[in-house]
């Protein structure tokens, strides 16, 4: 059963991207249900923090009122990492080259500190999902990036610390990509799964070697495509992809 979900789900992804359909999409694995965007190496996938002022920007409404301004539109969007009280990212941040907010090695409390955590990284030949200790040694060049935690999947291996049987049940989101890096696709459950579940979706489900947790409770997507606009407090670090207006 796995095998054939897995070839159904690759085959759709090649032919969206083949075809240049709708990014997002709706999936099924194991009877619970996700959301789906895919972006692709090339494609106009940043993350946003601030406005031109300074001003956090927290909201889909507000990110597609500043892309509106510049000429582009929002395709789709999603919350991209922790952030502290003030919105300010936990972790490693990266905005256009610019470092924001410095990365953070040690364990810690907290799904962000459940080691091993890592960072999403998208840059000029496409992206990575780079466990944290790795990305320390190396200090990959990427023009966005985002330290979140846990990783879901490390090579092919779930995290260690997570339990099938886990009753810590959350909407989840999260960011996985290629081996060869030429896409990424992220993922928001439509119900209340576990940490196992989640990963298993995208090692099993999608095919991924390498996965990223963003959030649980506070987890949103703009994917009009699909008909969602989720509504909530005020983010921190966003994930979009935009495209020219029409």
């Amino acid at each position: 059963m796995r095998t054939s979900i897995l070839a159904l789900c690759l085959s759709a992804g090649l032919a969206a991207g083949a075809a240049g359909a709708a990014p997002c999409r709706k999936a099924a694995f194991e009877g619970e249900g996700y959301a789906v965007c895919e972006a692709a190496a090339g494609d106009d996938l940043r993350l946003y923090l601030d406005d031109a002022d300074g001003v956090r920007l927290g909201t889909f409404e507000r990110l597609g009122a500043m892309l509106e301004g510049q000429g582009r539109r929002l395709v789709f969007a999603m919350n991209a990492g922790m952030y502290h009280p003030d919105r300010r990212p936990v972790g490693l941040y990266v905005e256009d080259g610019r470092e924001v907010s410095r990365l953070v090695t040690g364990a810690g409390p907290g799904n962000f500190g459940l080691v091993p955590n890592g960072v999403f990284c998208i840059r000029a030949e496409g992206f990575a999902v780079i466990e944290t200790r790795a990305y320390a040694a190396k200090a990959p060049a990427c023009r966005f990036a985002s330290q979140s935690g846990p990783m879901l999947v490390i090579g092919g291996a779930l995290h260690p610390r997570f339990l099938a049987d886990s009753d810590s049940r959350y909407v989840r989101n999260g960011v996985g990509v290629s081996a060869d890096g030429a896409r990424a696709w992220f993922v928001i459950s439509d119900g209340a799964v576990n940490f196992h579940s989640f990963a298993r979706f995208f090692r099993d489900g999608l095919g991924l070697a390498d996965a990223l947790y963003f959030d649980g409770s506070i987890s949103r997507l703009y994917a009009p495509g699909i008909g969602r606009d989720d509504f909530g407090f005020p983010m921190g670090p966003i994930v979009a992809l935009a495209a020219p207006a029409d």
